[in-house]
C-alpha cells in the first residue's frame, strides 16, 4: 500500500530544505584537474574558471608532473600537465601556457624526476604576479604547498 505524506511531514522536509542546502562542501570540490583551471578563452585571451575563482585562497589538491627546476636549490617549481624535460619558463604572463601552475613550496622538499607523477596540496592564488627574487611571472599559484608521489 502506498502511503501519502502527510501535511505535518511535508512541512517538516520544507522546513529541513535549508539545512541540506548549507551541507559543507565535500573534500574532492577542492581538487583541481588541468582541464578545470580556465573556463574560456576571450577577447583578453584566457580567462580563469569559475571553479578556479571559488577555490582561490583555500587548499586545494592537483596531480601532475614536476618540471626541471631551474636552479637546485629553488624554493618553487613549475608543475605541468605532462612530463616535460625543460621548465617551461615564460618571461610575461603573455606567454603563459594553459597547462602549469607555479608551486611554492612551504618548506624545502627534494625534487623528483619529470616523469613521476606527483599531487600537490596548498593553497590557490590567481591574477598576475611577478617574483621579486626570481622576476618568474606567474598568473596561477599553490602557495604553501608540498608534494607526494602518486
Amino acid at each position: 500500500m502506498e502511503k501519502l505524506l502527510s501535511r505535518r511531514r511535508t512541512m517538516g522536509i520544507i522546513a529541513a530544505l535549508p539545512f541540506v542546502a548549507a551541507r559543507p562542501v565535500l573534500a574532492d570540490d577542492s581538487s583541481l584537474s588541468f582541464d578545470e583551471l580556465y573556463g574560456k578563452f576571450g577577447v583578453l585571451g584566457l580567462e580563469f574558471s569559475d571553479k578556479v575563482k571559488r577555490l582561490a585562497g583555500k587548499d586545494i589538491s592537483i596531480k601532475g608532473f614536476m618540471a626541471p627546476p631551474l636552479k637546485a636549490e629553488a624554493q618553487f617549481f613549475v608543475l605541468t600537465e605532462i612530463p616535460m624535460s625543460l621548465c617551461p619558463f615564460c618571461s610575461s604572463d603573455a606567454d603563459w601556457p594553459d597547462n602549469i601552475v607555479v608551486v611554492y613550496l612551504g618548506e624545502k622538499q627534494t625534487f623528483v624526476q619529470p616523469s613521476q607523477t606527483i599531487e600537490v596540496h596548498g593553497m590557490l592564488e590567481y591574477g598576475s604576479w611577478k617574483d621579486p627574487e626570481t622576476g618568474f611571472v606567474s598568473l596561477l599559484r599553490i602557495r604553501q604547498a608540498e608534494y607526494s608521489a602518486v
